[in-house]
């Protein structure tokens, strides 16, 4: 990355995990002066001009990224203890290495604009406006939870700041996120819905007629092709005729982007922002990387090598990427950064400990959110249990033991 502060440029090529010569003065950490990088490496526009390389950015922000995406990290390390301890239970999917997404995207959209995503959801929660707190009762099954305990690792949802889960059903979020834009071109509104999948999910019929109608409407839709190129434990060649996910829409634009680089990712949505409200949809492919399996029952490392993994971790991790451009910068010190990374462990500690305080929900919770307020049992009474019997034949027909030992139960004409 080429760096700048203010008119001042340094010109030298920041390539990931390489740390560049700094201006001496130092840079307050809460400045919200312009820094103008260039991302580490360029877009792939498909039938359509990709943005600049040049993102502006602030001491204030590169220290909030860090901020965050260190949150997050320590999130899913402390879930993954949660989960061998049996205190999470079912599935559980971490987003660790794929931080950036959700930090990048964040940072170039409002509250306003609606984001849907499938079951690794976690850190997109956070990055929505979620607590620590409910996050963990959730991923327990407490009371206090996000979704109060009924949802856990897969059902995250906060729909005051425009998040719409966690779904469980691979690709069936797209359609809905396809509906939220809808919902806001019939509204008239200026914002955008962003829906998210990943490249296990980028061959479903399902995506294909969401997107179809998307731009038959002009909707205001942006789809994120989370691609981190195993979907369970396949790789991506292996399951896909051309995994150029970005070109997967053919007739609708797409953008290829680095989704370690914060940065990228920011510059990415906005202009597939602009891009949407004035043409209808775009696809972004964002290229990542997740460390854990799959899921907490995947090791991840029967399909990939850990030479892989570990060769990721150096040179495209997301967090030292941000961390080399502060010290890059003089905007905080090494050991600065390592106190704000303790202290995200502390806070993650009384976190958790808060959660496990958390009742389980009533039992009664189990008849709530079932039917549209109005529809309930309360007006409708249950079907009478002799009803299990009733339609189960056609009238007149019968059942009689047929074989030799009349062991055998047919069904006979009057």
């Amino acid at each position: 990355m080429a760096l700048s502060t203010g008119r001042r440029t340094v010109n030298h090529l920041l390539k990931p995990l390489t740390a560049a010569v700094s201006a001496t003065r130092h840079v307050s950490s809460d400045s919200t002066a312009t820094i103008t990088v260039e991302t580490s490496l360029p877009f792939t526009g498909h039938k359509i001009d990709p943005p600049s390389r040049t993102v502006e950015t602030s001491a204030n922000e590169l220290m909030t990224f860090f901020k965050d995406m260190a949150e997050m990290r320590r999130m899913e390390i402390a879930a993954d203890s949660l989960y061998k301890a049996k205190l999470i239970r079912g599935f559980c999917h971490l987003y660790d290495g794929q931080e950036a997404v959700a930090i990048g995207m964040e940072a170039a959209i409002t509250k306003k604009d609606c984001i849907i995503t499938a079951y690794r959801d976690h850190c997109i929660f956070l990055a929505r406006g979620g607590g620590l707190y409910e996050s963990f009762a959730e991923l327990m099954g407490r009371k206090d939870g996000c979704s109060k305990g009924k949802g856990g690792s897969m059902h995250f949802y906060k729909k005051d700041s425009g998040f719409y889960g966690g779904h469980g059903i691979v690709g069936a979020q797209v359609p809905l996120g396809i509906g939220l834009a809808f919902a806001q071109k019939y509204s008239k509104e200026e914002h955008v819905s962003f829906a998210m999948y990943g490249d296990g999910a980028a061959n479903q019929g399902q995506l294909f007629e969401a997107l179809n109608m998307a731009a038959l409407w002009d909707l205001p839709a942006i789809l994120v092709c989370e691609n981190n190129h195993y979907g369970m434990g396949t790789a991506e060649w292996r399951a896909a005729k051309s995994p150029a996910y970005y070109k997967r829409g053919d007739y609708v634009p797409g953008l290829k982007v680095d989704g370690m680089d914060a940065l990228a990712v920011k510059q990415a949505c906005k202009f597939a922002k602009e891009h949407a409200l004035k043409n209808g949809p775009i696809i972004l492919e964002m290229d990542t990387y997740r460390y854990h399996g799959h899921s907490m029952s995947d090791p991840g490392s029967t399909y990939r090598t850990r030479d892989e993994i570990s060769g990721v971790r150096q040179e495209r991790d997301p967090i030292e990427r941000i961390r080399k451009l502060i010290l890059a910068h003089d905007i905080a010190t090494e050991k600065e950064l390592k106190d704000i990374e303790k202290e995200k462990r502390k806070i993650v500690d009384e976190a958790i400990a808060k959660a496990k305080e958390s009742p389980m929900p009533d039992p009664s919770e189990l008849f709530t959110n079932v039917y549209v307020k109005g529809f309930g049992v309360e007006e409708s009474p249950m079907p009478d249990p002799s009803e299990l019997f009733t339609n189960v034949y056609v009238k007149g027909f019968g059942v009689e033991a047929c074989g030799a030992d009349r062991k055998e139960v047919r069904a006979t004409l009057p």
